[in-house]
């Protein structure tokens, strides 16, 4: 009997050492794929190329309820996600090489090979994509033939001492993560693009922007008129921000046009380039959130552009495509007419961060960013919505995406106020529409007039402010937009799928 205990007491830790043994060949393969990826193929990382895949795969619902959860950071969570199920993977392959060698090794190769086939089929692959997968699961799979080798002679004969087995094992894990740690160091240190980028000098603009004193009200807790590059919000797909060196870059304009053509940087930095204010917004942007934003860009109206290329009569859609394969519906019309759609190169007096499009990206006033923002944009292809369908509109949102009325209250937020005179603020807005009146209500009582100051443009949003008194006690401040077309912002809610989120903003506070 106590020789039985003992021998499921050793199996038991054989298992234990198996599992672990498994995640630490992943960590290693992982990490060192990642690396050989910062050096030859900085687009073909393994965990963001599987990601990458993902995000493709994923139900529209999965893609809203990371977004909701975890906002701008939803990309760092889901690698941090993909990295936790690596390791579970490698640990149940462990088991299953102890159990049935070499099946463990072989399913870490088969994983490396799924990275493989996901890098090979991205927009931006190359010779050299596949290779940091295959190494990744080539690796794996052979440390973990080394760490878990065939049983010999029952539970208490799997080959390794303990001391060497945790020697190997510790050694292949942490090899892995300083690997993984340098591969990042390695990228942010020795991106040519982003150094090019940082010596660039854009031209002056033939037309300049002018943003009056009197658009930004005096107060704290607002969120400013003009919000800074490092602040503005990003919600777009790529796992890894694509670098493309302006010397690079091409647009190529063509499909139903009568003089299809390729514009190069150089063409473009000839072009009198244009100074405007624009907010952009995404879809998913939910009643009272943050991923909004407003920016002085500089760039050259796509309609120009478009009208060297001479669309053709039939013709109601661009799809614009990013150099990483990511596509977006456009109405025609909204390219074409007088509001300031622009390719863009500059935003806030610098050239686009690399995160925002650089060199080159859409700026459409009026329209969310997932029918109109392309980043990083390499192509216009000029067709019809009935036979042509971009990246989101095959995953279940409208085909054209205009702005809804929207208003949110900064300050006060939710929670403790002094009891007293205080003071109500926010932003409202509507692209290309414009607002002509903001109003709030106190505990469901009548709506009053908000001060609005000086709007940019239509194109803008706009702050505003008002005050009340709250007695002591629990208080609930709404705020709804009356646009410059006479529309008032609804107050039914609705999710932001398919066409953006609708409904009043609401703050709860306690007065004392």
């Amino acid at each position: 009997m106590t020789t039985r205990a003992g021998d499921i007491a050793a199996d038991a830790g054989q298992r234990r050492r198996a599992a672990g043994a498994g995640a630490a060949a992943v960590i290693l393969g992982a990490g060192l794929g990642e690396l050989i990826a910062a050096w030859w193929a900085p687009a073909a990382r393994p965990t963001a190329v599987v990601g990458a895949a993902l995000i493709d795969l994923a139900p529209p619902w999965a893609k809203d309820l990371a977004i909701a959860l975890f906002g701008t950071a939803d990309k760092i969570a889901l690698l941090v996600g993909i990295a936790l199920v690596l390791a579970a993977i490698g640990g149940a392959d462990g088991l299953l090489q102890r159990a049935r060698p070499p099946w463990g090794a072989v399913a870490l190769l088969a994983v490396g090979l799924v990275g493989v086939a996901a890098a090979l089929t991205r927009a931006d692959a190359d010779a050299l994509s596949a290779v940091p997968s295959a190494v990744a699961g080539i690796l794996s799979a052979a440390a973990l033939a080394v760490l878990v080798p065939a049983r010999r002679g029952g539970p208490r004969g799997d080959g390794l001492s303990r001391r060497r087995f945790l020697l190997l094992t510790v050694s292949a894990a942490v090899v892995g993560a300083v690997a993984a740690v340098a591969s990042t160091t390695s990228r942010v240190a020795s991106s040519a693009v982003a150094a090019i980028r940082d010596a660039l000098v854009l031209p002056r603009a033939s037309t300049r922007a002018t943003v009056p004193a009197s658009a930004s009200l005096d107060i704290e807790g607002i969120a400013p008129v003009i919000t800074p590059n490092d602040a503005f919000y990003r919600i777009d797909t790529a796992l890894v921000v694509p670098e493309l060196a302006p010397a690079d870059w091409r647009l190529r304009i063509h499909g139903l046009v009568d003089h299809p053509y390729e514009l190069t940087w150089d063409d473009l930095m000839a072009l009198p380039l244009e100074e405007s204010v624009t907010t952009l917004a995404c879809v998913s942007n939910p009643v009272g959130g943050d991923l909004i934003g407003n920016a002085v860009w500089l760039g050259y109206p796509v309609r120009e552009l478009l009208a060297r290329a001479a669309p053709q009569p039939d013709a109601d859609m661009v799809l614009s495509r990013s150099v990483d394969g990511f596509t977006a519906g456009t109405p025609l019309e909204a390219l074409t007419d007088a509001r300031n759609a622009i390719l863009a190169v500059g935003m806030n007096g610098e050239p686009l961060p690399l995160a925002h499009g650089f060199p080159a990206r859409l700026v459409v006033p009026g329209l969310y960013g997932y029918v109109s923002a392309t980043k990083w944009v390499v192509e216009l292809e000029v067709t019809r919505f009935d036979r042509a369908r971009a990246y989101w509109t095959d995953r279940g949102w409208s085909e054209r995406g205009p702005i809804k009325l929207q208003s949110r209250i900064d300050v006060p937020r939710s929670g403790a106020v002094a009891a007293g005179r205080v003071v109500i603020a926010g932003v409202a807005w509507q692209q290309h529409v414009g607002v002509a009146r903001v109003e709030v209500s106190i505990d469901d009582g009548a709506w009053l007039d908000a001060e609005l100051a000086t709007a940019i443009s239509d194109d803008t949003w706009v702050q505003w402010s008002a005050a009340a008194d709250l007695a002591p006690g629990e208080h609930t401040i709404r705020c709804r937009a009356v646009s410059a077309d006479g529309e008032v912002q609804t107050g039914e809610a609705a999710p932001v799928v398919p066409d953006g989120a609708t409904g009043w903003h609401a703050v709860r506070v306690t007065a004392r």
